[in-house]
């Protein structure tokens, strides 16, 4: 037994989550920094880029969600879908004009986008079925997802110290490709089976789930989840770029920006239950929005360029306090036959549309505050970390759950 489960299942389960967010963090902390630098994209070309994966995030995972809630296993969906990511990942590497380069990109995040929900209504399916407490549990599983982003971070770094490779950036796309090969090993021949729930009743799986906007708390929960992923894209499309203008060697952003995932590790595994347990859902999301605001000010505020190193654990805390957490927080509230449909929702409010309006938003806004070559940073800071203030201001005074 490994954290109160069979070890086998725990192994699986861990497998499947490290492998899931180590793609995504092979590429998309630094992408922006090839896209900005050797390809001379704008911030709005940059911005498009970075919208592709969430524009796919505002329906896809409801159509996955629906077709493992009625359809088809989810591992197999798993599969078949990084499996048609390996090809596009390899294209998308050697493109360089930007209509292409997009479309490509798109048609990844398609894929990509239908899986993300469903690691997560697998794991608490089958914690449900073997009647484990998701609450204690999921934690030691969701640790791996920055252990996972954290390492692909490192092993780019080391890549590119050996290699040389950083100044071109298209490394990242092949890891990417690289590690969709062993996840589509992992999904389609070592998950357990995960057939369908075949959600009964009046109406779609998906209706249901967007009945639970009814609930207040519930509402404003998924509102704040909007704006606050919206703003986490300016981290994304501005950290690299902004660590290389203040002295940071491009070969060491990846490691230095991995800072985040390590700390997202260490508070999933050490704090992440603790603060659900003593706090309760409402002051977890809390600090996490809060955790984004004290980043953010720490990048308007005059420093050395080791506290821009240091400030990335404070992504990490967010992450871990108001992005996990939420998934946390609708897993407990979602009705068991509506899980994959609930879970995919909260990933469409925050990595569909949250994010597309913050790429959108954060791209414009790094237009404004450029300068030839040159960008405006303190001036550009100032605009997320405010949003992220009545954010926290937000959940304190509008959101009531008591769970």
């Amino acid at each position: 037994m490994i954290f109160g489960m069979d070890s086998t299942l725990y192994v699986k389960l861990s497998a499947l989550m490290f492998l899931e967010y180590a793609i995504w963090g092979a590429w998309y902390p630094v992408l922006a920094a090839r896209l900005l630098g050797p390809l001379k994209f704008s911030g709005k070309q940059t911005g498009w880029i970075y919208a592709a994966l969430p524009l796919a995030c505002i329906f896809m995972p409801l159509v996955a969600g629906q077709l493992a809630d009625k359809r088809f296993n989810t591992e197999y969906i798993l599969a078949a879908a990084h499996l048609a990511g390996i090809a596009l990942l390899f294209l998308a590497a050697w493109m360089r004009k930007f209509k292409l380069l997009f479309l490509v990109i798109f048609l990844y995040s398609l894929c990509y986008a239908a899986t993300l929900p469903l690691v997560n209504s697998l794991m608490f399916h089958h914690l449900a079925k073997n009647k484990i407490d998701a609450n204690a549990t999921s934690p030691y599983i969701f640790m791996w997802a920055p252990i996972a982003w954290a390492l692909a971070g490192y092993f780019l770094t080391c890549w590119r110290w050996v290699f040389k490779s950083g100044e071109r950036g298209r490394d990242c796309l092949i890891l990417a490709a690289a590690l969709s090969v062993a996840m589509v090993v992992v999904a389609g021949g070592f998950l357990p089976a995960t057939p369908p729930s075949g959600a009964t009743g009046e109406g779609s799986s998906l209706a249901k789930a967007f009945e639970m906007l009814k609930d207040s708390s519930f509402l404003i929960f998924m509102i704040i989840s909007i704006v606050a992923a919206g703003m986490m894209q300016f981290y994304f499309l501005g950290t690299a770029r902004f660590m290389q203008d203040n002295g940071i060697a491009s070969k060491n952003v990846p490691a230095a920006m991995a800072i985040a995932q390590a700390a997202q590790a260490a508070a999933t595994l050490f704090l992440l239950g603790l603060l659900v347990s003593r706090l309760h859902y409402k002051w977890t999301l809390t600090v996490g929005a809060a955790s984004w605001f004290v980043l953010y000010f720490l990048y308007v505020a005059p420093r050395p360029a080791w506290v821009i190193v240091i400030a990335q654990a404070f992504h990490g805390l967010a992450y871990v306090f108001f992005i996990i957490a939420g998934q946390m927080f609708v897993g407990k509230v979602a009705p068991p036959d509506i899980v994959a449909s609930t879970q995919a929702m909260i990933f469409m409010a925050q990595s569909g549309v949250g994010l597309f309006l913050g790429t959108q938003f954060a791209g414009i806004v790094m237009d404004l505050c450029r300068a030839g070559d040159r960008f405006r940073w303190r001036r550009l800071w100032m605009v997320p970390g405010l949003i992220m203030a009545g954010c926290v201001a937000a959940l304190v005074l509008l959101f009531r759950s008591t769970i």
